[in-house]
Formats: C-alpha cells, sequence, structure tokens
C-alpha cells in the first residue's frame, strides 16, 4: 500500500509530545516525510509554527474516533504515540495499526496496558506484518537495550545473568502522574491480563527465562538497592525469550540504587503509600489533579536531570560491567530523544524480519543501540573480568 508518510507523531501537543516534535525537527534526515497528528487543528498549526516547518503535515485525530485513526495509520509507515493515560486512550489507535500493518511506538509504562494489547491485537500484526513496540521512553529503553548490550559481552550458550542499577535525577510531567496512579490503581486487572498472556504465550521450548527475585548478587555501586515495580522486568524477559542469544538460563533483576538505608526506606514507604492512596477513589482522583495537563518540568530543570543505569553481567566464567548513561532529563529530554530515534529506526532502517507486539532489543536491537550512541544515550563496557563463578 502506498503511504503518504515515513511517519506520524499523534499527541504533538502535549508535553512530551512537543518535545519529540522538536527532536524530530532537529534530526529526522531530509527528505522523511512526516506529519503531526492530534484532535486540535489549531494547536497542532502552533506546534509546527514553533518548529518553522512548514514541510510536515497535520492531520486530525481523535483518540475516541476509530475512523480518524484508521486514516492516520492507512497514511504512514509508522505511528508514534505520546497520548496517555495508554489503557485509557491507547488502544483504538494500536488497534488501527495493526489492522493497517503499520508500525508503532509509544511511551507506556503501564504493564495491563502492554499484556491487554498482546491478547486482542498481537495476531492481527503479525499477520500484517505491523511491528508494535510498547515503551518505547525511560520505560523501557535502557534497561531493555542496555540488558541485551551486556548480553553480547559474554559467552553464547551459557546460563546467564544480568543485573541492572539505576540513578536517575529528573522530575515528572502531569502525564507520568497520571499514568503511574491508573498503573497502581490497576494492579488487579493487571494481574489477571498478565496471567492470560502468560497462559497464551507458554514457555520457550528448552529454555528458562527469569524476571526479579530476590536482593542482587552483583552489586556495582555503593548504594542500597531496591526492586524495581516497572514494566522494565517484563519487557527485558520478553526479549530474553525472543533471542536465542541470552542462552538457556537467563536470569534479570533491575534495582533503584539509593545512597543511603534512609533512601532506601523512604522509598518503600512512600510506594506503599501510593498503592494504598489510590484504591481510595477521592484520592485517586485528586492526586493527579494537583498536575495540570500538558504541564512538566521546565527546560532549566530539564537540564539538571541524568540517568546511569550500570548492569552487570555472569556467565561462562566470563563477568562484565556496562553502563548506560545520559546527561540530560531522562524522563523527557532522553525520552524524546530514544522514542524519535526509534520511531525513525522503525521508518528507515533495515532490520530484523519480526512482526506483532515485538520488543525494542528484538525488533531493532543493534540498529537502535548505534542510533542512541550517536545521539546522545551512550553504551559502553565499564569493567571485564575472567574466572567468575556464575
Amino acid at each position: 500500500m502506498a503511504r503518504s508518510y515515513d511517519l506520524v507523531l499523534f499527541g504533538a501537543t502535549g508535553f512530551t509530545g512537543g518535545l519529540t516534535a522538536e527532536y524530530l525537527a532537529a534530526h529526522a534526515p531530509a527528505g522523511v516525510r512526516w506529519a503531526l497528528a492530534g484532535r486540535d487543528a489549531a494547536k497542532l498549526a502552533a506546534v509546527r509554527d514553533r518548529l518553522g516547518r512548514n514541510d510536515v503535515g497535520l492531520l486530525r485525530a481523535d483518540a475516541t474516533d476509530a475512523a480518524s485513526l484508521r486514516e492516520v495509520a492507512e497514511a504512514t509507515r509508522v505511528v508514534a504515540s505520546t497520548v496517555g493515560p495508554y489503557v485509557r486512550y491507547g488502544e483504538p489507535l494500536v488497534a488501527a495499526c495493526a489492522a493497517a500493518g503499520t508500525h508503532y511506538t509509544d511511551l507506556t509504562g503501564e504493564p495491563r496496558f502492554v499484556d491487554e494489547m498482546y491478547l486482542r491485537h498481537h495476531d492481527t500484526a503479525t499477520r500484517t506484518g505491523a511491528r508494535i513496540v510498547h515503551a518505547c521512553g525511560f520505560d523501557s529503553i535502557p534497561a531493555d537495550l542496555g540488558a541485551y548490550f551486556t548480553v553480547k559481552q559474554l559467552p553464547e550458550g551459557v546460563p546467564l545473568r544480568v543485573e541492572a542499577f539505576l540513578r536517575a535525577n529528573g522530575r515528572p510531567s502531569a502525564g507520568t502522574v497520571h499514568s503511574l496512579v491508573g498503573a497502581v490503581a490497576d494492579a488487579a486487572p493487571a494481574r489477571r491480563a498478565h496471567r492470560e498472556r502468560r497462559r497464551r504465550e507458554g514457555t520457550a521450548p528448552g529454555r528458562r527465562i527469569r524476571a526479579g527475585g530476590p536482593l542482587p548478587r552483583t552489586h556495582p555501586l555503593r548504594a542500597w538497592p531496591v526492586p524495581m515495580p516497572t514494566l522494565d522486568p517484563q519487557i527485558v524477559a520478553r526479549s530474553a525469550a525472543a533471542l536465542d542469544r541470552y542462552g538457556p538460563d537467563f536470569r534479570y533483576g533491575q534495582y533503584f540504587a539509593l545512597p543511603s538505608l534512609l533512601a532506601a526506606a523512604g522509598v518503600v514507604a512512600g510506594a506503599g503509600a501510593l498503592a494504598a492512596a489510590v484504591q481510595l477513589e477521592p484520592l485517586r482522583e485528586r492526586i493527579p489533579s494537583r498536575w495540570t495537563s500538558g504541564s512538566g518540568p521546565s527546560e532549566e530543570q530539564r537540564e539538571q536531570g541524568w540517568l546511569s543505569l550500570r548492569c552487570t553481567g555472569v556467565g561462562g566464567g566470563q563477568g562484565v560491567l556496562t553502563e548506560v548513561y545520559s546527561d540530560r532529563d531522562p524522563g523527557y529530554t532522553t525520552t524524546a530523544i530514544v522514542l524519535g530515534e526509534a520511531t525513525l529506526c522503525l521508518a528507515l532502517d533495515d532490520l530484523p524480519d519480526t512482526a506483532g507486539q515485538v520488543t525494542t532489543a528484538a525488533a531493532m536491537g543493534d540498529r537502535l543501540i548505534d542510533r542512541l550512541d550517536s545521539a546522545g544515550l551512550t553504551f559502553r563496557v565499564l569493567a571485564r573480568r575472567t574466572g567468575v563463578r556464575d
């Protein structure tokens, strides 16, 4: 099918969507045909004017209007969506892309959404050749590609263990707060969707893949590790299941690296308090209302942001320490970069033959790492050891 565009950005009038539009305007190669999509034509035109790019198309589409989303999906090779919370607004666009054979990226960190989209649209996307790639931002590209990069430094065909330790500095936007509250409140339906997905997927024949578990056995930082209750370990486990390079027995753990026992206790207590609060409907509505839709940290605040994800990998008597690093705000500046590059990668690059709901490591792997390394999210080996006990 002939397509009018190489990529469309849906949600460009929001905070993160605007940053992603700015990144694409500055870094998309000459000749790339792209457009902005959203429900408010005047706001879209204002974004285009701010970019100074009259060659960028404008498409009107509403997250609740299936017909408009179908028109967008059929007009382009790839759609990138920044419109969340995705459990509330995301499915019609995923459905449209799966049906049209259009590749799709988003920024979700919502486990329920990812599992439900697999259950409802993976088979259709597999049939049409669409790649549905969720979590193309701070959730979960650093973790997914960081684990993949680490695995590739280790021997093949042996049991492997990777443990990741995150340190970061950044501030949330309204969209992040709304998605976080929704994800915590949706814990029960999320568990049901996850169980059904595991039942349908089954296990990788002859292989064992595990994510999460006890406190780490390796530790590259003088810090207190706290397990991260995020989507990342599930994404990494799905990459491991899809790629034999992760070995016959792969285990992954991911942790916040906090500076003190007091800080670790504070994070645990805060997470517990949030989980309890959002079970009460008045508080569930009040907490996100404190953040105005479309708002986020200022440019000055974003300039103070950074992230470091250090991974220890062990297997076959070898050990390696790697780092994924960005000196920019993780949740927004870095997220705009990685979403932009992932979308360009799907639109322009020669990639492995995959389809359906796939991860960044399985769908783009080395090619996306090369792109991100050139764009400022660096991947490097810090140390190697031999004679390491597995």
